[in-house]
């Protein structure tokens, strides 16, 4: 049988299993892994926490948040290695911890993701506004969203090519934001040399003191957030056992490179005390830290180069937000916590149902920004604020438990194809420290001893609609949680 016929095989079976097709590549896992976590985060928002905490705080901050998610990481290929699915922690929480804490998990991580589509398309209207300031938003969210369709629909692969060069744009900027950083400060065709000065100015290098670089963690949790996708991907991937393992080694150390040197960078050339620093956003892309700095190395083209890639940063978060909800949508359906028409996969092993569905509820979200003020565009947006760190607590619970339970069951830690290092502090440092930052999160309501009820409510809606969805389930379901003997490690029941 030819390699083309036997693709056409695979497809065919796939369509009728109701099964996904294992597409991606140990290149599209890597670069999934690291495009997740490189986005308007780093471009856009990392010049606020350089003036809010100065810029030794803002680095404190982004590596103890990389740290914490070098561990969930780590947590999250031991179980995605063994037990390699696209429901990824949904199917974890549900086998080593509760079906009802799966089941909230589930429609935690598909809320979280469903809402951040409409949230790009509006951020991608924003970044055409720089080059056609009298467009309609309706028309670029309409042409994106299409894009995210045919991105999606087509094959696992094209989803996985597309990360791949969305993705190979933003490292290749950086690089050379880094290497253009560094001769300033040496003074290496750059004159005078921007030195180190800024890094002590003022009250630099820790300004406003502990509770400044607490505010930072949950800035820098959101520029992290998506870096779990990796455990979504597995799901798919060609050969699990050795591309999860090889993507979670290498992102760690490309996190901290790209996002510590860029911290470390911005704060030696911009002093924090520079108010451009505070006024940065998708739609004031002339004052993002990169510009500045590509604009004080006399690049005068620095805020077009900007503006494109924000926006291949704002593509690239909707086309993975696209895929991460449809494949949680499909997998929920699968374990019967959603309605079983989203089970159905189409010839190219897409799950085309649940793909239309969360295309249409994204457009339709999209179009409430501009209805009454927006206030139910907002709403939904605020209800997500917490929703990447309740994953990652469910991670680390149902990483503490998984091998809790391996180990009860007298199984051998050596037979596992990847074992994460440091357990049990892995997981129970980055659980520590995602409830110190969700707690934290309220922190900005509170002013002078005066709280901002308003404010509080926004912090914290995501947090109630947890609870109530899995207590709920629990009430309904008469669910238990899993002893540690009965937990299933069993990948054909996948």
């Amino acid at each position: 049988m030819s390699k083309m016929e036997l693709n056409s095989q695979v497809i065919t079976d796939a369509a009728k299993s109701g099964k996904l097709n294992r597409g991606l590549r140990s290149r599209h896992i890597t670069m999934i892994a690291v495009g997740g976590a490189i986005g308007t985060g780093l471009f856009v928002a990392s010049g606020a926490t350089v003036s809010q905490a100065g810029p030794g705080g803002a680095l404190v901050a982004y590596l103890a948040i990389g740290c914490m998610v070098y561990f969930l990481m780590t947590s999250l290929g031991e179980m995605a290695t063994l037990l390699p699915t696209s429901g990824s922690f949904e199917t974890y929480g549900t086998r080593f911890v509760d079906p009802a804490f799966g089941f909230t998990l589930g429609w935690n991580y598909w809320l979280s993701w469903s809402t951040t589509i409409p949230a790009e398309l509006a951020a991608g209207a924003l970044v055409m506004k720089y080059w056609f300031p009298y467009s309609s938003d309706i028309l670029w969210g309409a042409i994106f969203l299409a894009l995210m369709l045919i991105l999606n629909v087509l094959s696992v692969k094209s989803f996985g090519e597309a990360e791949f060069w969305f993705a190979g744009i933003k490292v290749i900027t950086i690089i050379i934001f880094l290497v253009i950083g560094l001769l300033m400060i040496l003074g290496i065709f750059f004159t005078p040399a921007a030195g180190f000065h800024n890094f002590t100015t003022g009250e630099a290098p820790f300004k406003g003191g502990f509770f400044a670089i607490l505010g930072i963690f949950m800035i820098a949790g959101f520029s992290f957030q998506g870096t779990e996708m990796v455990g979504i991907a597995a799901g798919e991937s060609e050969n699990p056992e050795k591309h999860v393992p090889r993507a979670i080694r290498s992102v760690f150390w490309r996190i901290l490179i790209f996002y510590v040197l860029a911290i470390a960078v911005i704060g030696l050339i911009i002093p924090y005390t520079d108010p451009s620093l505070l006024k940065s956003d998708v739609d004031n892309i002339s004052v993002s830290p990169f510009t500045l700095v590509f604009q004080k190395a006399g690049l005068a083209f620095a805020a077009s180069l900007m503006n494109a890639v924000i926006l291949t940063s704002v593509l690239s978060a909707g086309n993975s937000a696209t895929y991460a909800s449809t494949r949680m949508l499909w997998s929920l359906a699968k374990s019967g916590k959603a309605p079983k028409l989203f089970t159905s996969v189409n010839a190219k092993g897409v799950p085309a149902i649940a793909l239309y569905t969360n295309i249409i509820f994204g457009f339709l979200v999209f179009l409430s920004s501009f209805v009454g003020n927006g206030v139910v565009y907002i709403w939904l947006l605020n209800m997500t604020g917490l929703t990447g760190f309740l994953t990652w607590v469910g991670i680390a619970i149902c990483h503490y438990r998984f091998r809790k339970a391996y180990v009860r069951q007298g199984r051998d830690l050596n037979q596992l194809p990847y074992k994460a290092k440091w357990y049990p502090f892995g997981p129970l440092f980055a659980l520590a420290l995602c409830i110190v930052v969700i707690i934290g999160q309220g922190s900005q309501a509170v002013s002078e001893g005066a709280i901002n009820w308003y404010g509080m409510l926004v912090s914290y809606i995501s947090l109630p609609i947890f609870i109530i969805l899995w207590l709920g389930y629990k009430f309904i379901k008469k669910t238990k949680v899993v002893p540690l003997e009965e937990c299933n490690f069993n990948r054909d029941d996948l």
